[in-house]
């Protein structure tokens, strides 16, 4: 055999054993990618030292290779799911009563432990920066933030990211309540949680999604906009790029009610806004599948906007009160702890406690507590005055600061409104002005800056309103 050939043969065995290294690197990695994507998955919000919605079947979800089984165990409960050939499964366990903590295992063909479980009470706070507005940041920080152990409640803070289409995951991670993870925590929700807390006796978890700036129409599934009629042409379905980036991921998660604080946003939108409310709220319900579940929401604080008219707050003010038409929800007035210099009132607290009582009340079922302040119901011309009635005025209405009552107006059939006198006799206010004998409609508090002084005796204050506005 010449040098050649042997040089040949050589070749020839070198070029085969590369050939089989790589073939055999080949099918480590595409084994090792096959298990990879084998293994299951679970989203963010399914982890150590969450807090899952007691008395209710709980749904616990993921990803994992088509036709695998996946099983998963809490509190002696198991429930198993065979993957679909979208590699999505979901499962449900019973319903349990509040408790732990508790480890949660997931078995598929891997193995996840999840730690510190709790089983209490779940709430979803969403809006724009009030929402998004930390607890440091908020009155009396230096107090609440050393007292802010309470390892019971757990904290979720969902990253600001929009989307064209709907997200099944966002990128955060359960914390358990404490000095240290508090203070860039959304401050309402945790005044609001706390609250609950307290009351109740039972572990609490916050899921807070809000980001500053933001109009309701980005939060708000097509759906939602779809089945509101007055919103036709108006708000196009691709505007929900928040709810698909932040809303979406969440919609399998058992809970018991959302609360939310927007508006600043929308404010010029007059009564279109409470049917933007509509197409939220009913929108949200239908991708959650929860029925009619409790919604919570604020009512924007007086402001001095400057260079805009100065009903237009009013007008928000009309509209987010007529939501409450909407089954199953409940308006904080905050027309006296704002500051009509600053678009972020620091007193959070206040806002927290005032949305704990209508969960308390409508929610818990709690009939000792007083959870609103007045509300306009109706009015009756008596000669030269009117009478306004109320609801919710706790059966006493009173001055907040002992003062005669102010922010109201009256006008005769010209609409030329004029300020008036305004007294409480029992749950009712007669209004009148020397200035308009024969009375046909009332206003109170029709003004961006207006900081009335009407409360009911629960120190609840009352909302602005008009008689002579759209029925």
């Amino acid at each position: 055999m010449d040098i050649n050939t042997i040089e040949v043969s050589r070749s020839a065995r070198i070029s085969a054993l590369r050939s089989t290294v790589v073939v055999v690197a080949l099918l480590f990695v595409m084994t090792a990618c096959g298990t990879a994507r084998a293994e299951v998955r679970l989203p963010h919000v399914i982890g150590s030292n969450m807090v899952l919605q007691r008395d209710v079947p709980i749904r616990i979800w993921g990803t994992g290779a088509p036709g695998e089984k996946v099983t998963v165990t809490l509190n002696q409960q198991r429930a198993t799911a065979t993957t679909q050939s979208n590699r999505r499964w979901e499962l449900q366990l019973p319903a349990m009563p509040a408790g732990g903590p508790y480890q949660m295992v997931v078995e598929g063909t891997n193995r996840i432990v999840l730690d510190n479980v709790l089983l209490g009470e779940v709430w979803f706070c969403s809006g724009q920066s009030n929402m998004e507005w930390i607890v440091v940041k908020s009155i009396h920080a230096d107090q609440e933030v050393p007292a802010a152990n309470l390892p019971m409640m757990r904290l979720f803070t969902t990253p600001a990211r929009r989307s064209t289409v709907p997200r099944d995951d966002v990128e955060a991670d359960w914390r358990v309540c404490s000095p240290q993870t508090i203070s860039y925590f959304s401050a309402v929700a945790y005044f609001f949680g706390r609250e609950l807390h307290r009351q109740l006796h039972v572990p609490v978890g916050l899921v807070v999604s809000a980001v500053g700036g933001t109009r309701i129409e980005p939060w708000t599934p097509a759906i939602g906009v779809a089945a509101v009629p007055q919103l036709a042409g108006k708000d196009r379905a691709e505007n929900g790029d928040l709810y698909n980036g932040m809303i979406h991921p969440f919609t399998p998660l058992a809970l018991r009610g959302v609360i939310w604080y927007q508006g600043e946003g929308n404010v010029g939108d007059g009564m279109l806004y409470r049917y933007r409310m509509q197409a939220l709220i009913d929108g949200w319900r239908g991708n959650w599948k929860l029925g009619d579940v409790p919604f919570y929401y604020v009512q924007v604080a007086p402001l001095n906007w400057g260079g805009k008219p100065v009903d237009q707050v009013p007008q928000l003010w009309e509209a987010q009160t007529a939501a409450l038409a909407i089954p199953h929800t409940g308006i904080v007035v905050t027309n006296d702890i704002g500051n009509i210099g600053d678009a972020h009132p620091r007193n959070k607290q206040e806002v927290g406690r005032r949305l704990a009582l209508w969960a308390l009340a409508k929610t818990y079922g709690r009939n000792d507590l007083a959870f609103s302040g007045p509300q306009y119901k109706s009015m009756r011309i008596e000669k030269d005055k009117i009478r306004v009635s109320f609801d919710y005025a706790g059966g006493e209405l009173m001055s907040r600061d002992k003062k005669p009552l102010n922010w109201f107006t009256i006008a005769g059939r010209d609409g030329k409104f004029v300020p008036a006198q305004a007294s409480i006799e029992g749950e009712t206010v007669v209004v009148w002005a020397s200035a308009v004998a024969q009375p046909a409609a009332v206003r109170f508090a029709w003004h961006q800056i207006a900081e009335p002084n009407l409360m009911n005796k629960h120190g609840l204050p009352a909302s602005a309103f008009r008689t002579d506005g759209p029925q």
